[in-house]
């Protein structure tokens, strides 16, 4: 059997063009993205799906040649790479799900009440923050806020001399930032215009640089 022309379509040789580049490319930036932002970004479902068939193929193909008992020496060894593969991909799409739950449950009470963070969110996250929600609302009310004033039991009170009940991210944290090609100029604390050049690595505020990471001009790094 000749494992380039013989085997499924889709099964490549060489196991770095698992899925297609452009696509691993793209998930390796979302995954990046999250994990390092304060904040939930907008979710891909249409780039997760288009990756989880690509490796259930990816994986049915490298099962059906491992039953081949004329099986060469060679082909087994390639169809251990593309599993290997395929379990890092998986890796990474499971990361970047853990890591979106875990900001949906930190801050579900500030992203039911922004419509603007909700339109990030797949209907599966919605679903899911708003039920958090009233989980930890009704958990509240039962064991401490039912047991106060009236005037006392909301979770929305705003004093400025108090911390905000409803966590949101902080946006004034430093992230580094790689820049896919130059921008800006962008506005620093003291008010001056700074212009990142292509390719360059920048520490900054997370405010400062937050629509540059939504126009996909910077990554996170």
């Amino acid at each position: 059997m000749n494992i380039d022309n013989d085997v499924i379509p889709g099964l490549f040789a060489d196991p770095t063009q698992l899925p297609k580049e452009s696509d691993l490319q793209e998930l390796l930036r979302l995954w990046q993205n999250e994990r390092h932002a304060p904040e939930i970004l907008p979710s891909n479902g249409e780039l997760l799906s288009r990756v989880l068939d690509q490796i259930r193929r990816q994986s049915d193909d490298a099962n059906a040649l491992r039953r081949d008992a004329n099986l060469s020496e060679e082909e087994h060894y390639m169809t251990m790479l593309v599993q290997t593969e395929v379990e890092r991909v998986k890796f990474i799409i499971r990361s970047y799900i853990r890591t979106r739950l875990f900001k949906i449950e930190q801050f579900a009470r500030h992203m039911t009440n922004d419509p603007e963070i909700q339109a990030r969110l797949s209907q599966a996250e919605l679903t899911h923050a708003r039920r958090y929600t009233a989980l930890v609302e009704k958990q509240f009310t039962t064991s401490v806020l039912g047991h106060l004033p009236d005037t006392q039991r909301g979770l929305d009170d705003d004093v400025p001399t108090l911390p905000n009940m409803v966590t949101e991210p902080d946006k004034d944290r430093p992230v580094f930032i790689h820049a896919r090609q130059a921008c800006g100029p962008v506005q620093l604390p003291d008010g001056s215009g700074f212009e990142i050049a292509n390719d360059s690595i920048h520490l900054m505020r997370y405010h400062t640089i937050e629509q540059l990471l939504a126009r996909g001009e910077v990554e996170l790094v």
